[in-house]
């Protein structure tokens, strides 16, 4: 499906990405009086906004119909678990849970907390507007197109995964 719709995209001569969805709804709001970055056609984009209603929509659909019976998360490798495990996070009856015990409100309000949220959601946003666009949009509509920025953006992602879960993550919440 993803490759039928990026064919069909660029037939058409649009572009993909989750980041400009964020773009289009403030320019629709009048953030364009605000700032320069605004000042586009957000008209010419509305039909990107269903990407955002789709991922909201299947991401709903996902977690109340199609889920294993005994609400059990499939295929998390065993050495996963064990990591998971090493770093202080509890399982019951070896399922996962949905929400780790670290996104509580007293969580949230410690330093671990204010790093993730407000550090982390400064860092996606400003990485997306650094690297001119998200990693949806790199990844599938830059990629699919042939565009060399885009695969220096996707390696970088991938670099910076890989920073967080073996380097970073660790040193914030292993025990």
């Amino acid at each position: 499906m993803i490759a039928l719709i990026m064919f069909l995209l660029l037939w058409f001569g649009k572009n993909f990405g989750m980041s400009e969805n964020f773009r289009v709804m403030c320019a629709a709001d009048g953030a364009d009086d605000v700032n320069e970055f605004f000042k586009i056609n957000w008209r010419d984009q509305e039909w990107n906004l269903l990407v955002a209603l789709g991922a909201v929509f299947g991401g709903y659909m996902a977690s109340h119909y199609f889920e294993a019976p005994d609400g059990a998360i499939a295929h998390v490798s065993a050495a996963t678990v064990e990591r998971l495990h090493s770093l202080g996070m509890q399982f019951e009856n070896g399922q996962v849970p949905l929400v780790p015990d670290w996104y509580s409100w007293e969580a949230i309000f410690s330093w671990r907390g204010v790093l993730m949220i407000i550090g982390g959601g400064f860092l996606v946003g400003f990485g997306a507007r650094y690297a001119g666009g998200c990693t949806s949009g790199h990844a599938i509509s830059g990629l699919s197109a042939l565009e060399l920025p885009s695969l220096v953006s996707v390696v970088g992602f991938f670099l910076g995964g890989m920073t967080m879960t073996y380097l970073i993550f660790p040193l914030i919440f292993g025990r």
